[in-house]
């Protein structure tokens, strides 16, 4: 009988906390803009695919919409939560709206320590 090694999957489960947060988005004219906006930050990694790109961060990265919005070559106040939300297919980590700016987080510590009066008080 033949017996055949398979190689280990770069896609296996792991439940370890990576520390990391990242977005997916349309890889358009807007999509484009953004990414490169964010490849400022350095922590921040870009992956471009022909349908998508991929924004991935080690801890926290700030999506500042006033800084899109000028290398769009819009109004300060073009670029918002409504068109970050239009351009994101998807994400992972945790992600706080803010009037200015998309913050995420990779650190849920952090995050919690971030939004915290914000958050409701706990009913017993």
């Amino acid at each position: 009988m033949t017996s055949f090694k398979t190689s280990e999957s770069p896609f296996k489960a792991d439940s370890t906390a990576s520390g990391k947060c990242g977005v997916t988005l349309m890889n358009n004219q807007i999509g484009s803009v953004v990414a490169e906006v964010m490849n400022r930050q350095e922590n921040v990694e870009i992956t471009e695919l022909p349908s998508m790109i991929r924004v991935d961060c080690v801890g926290r990265m700030d999506f500042v919409y006033a800084d899109i919005s000028e290398a769009l070559g819009e109004e300060e106040d073009f670029y918002d939560a409504a068109e970050f939300e239009e351009n994101m297919s998807t994400h992972y980590g945790k992600m706080v709206h803010m009037d200015d700016r998309t913050v995420m987080f990779g650190n849920m510590e952090e995050a919690a320590e971030y939004i915290g009066d914000m958050l409701p008080p706990t009913v017993s």
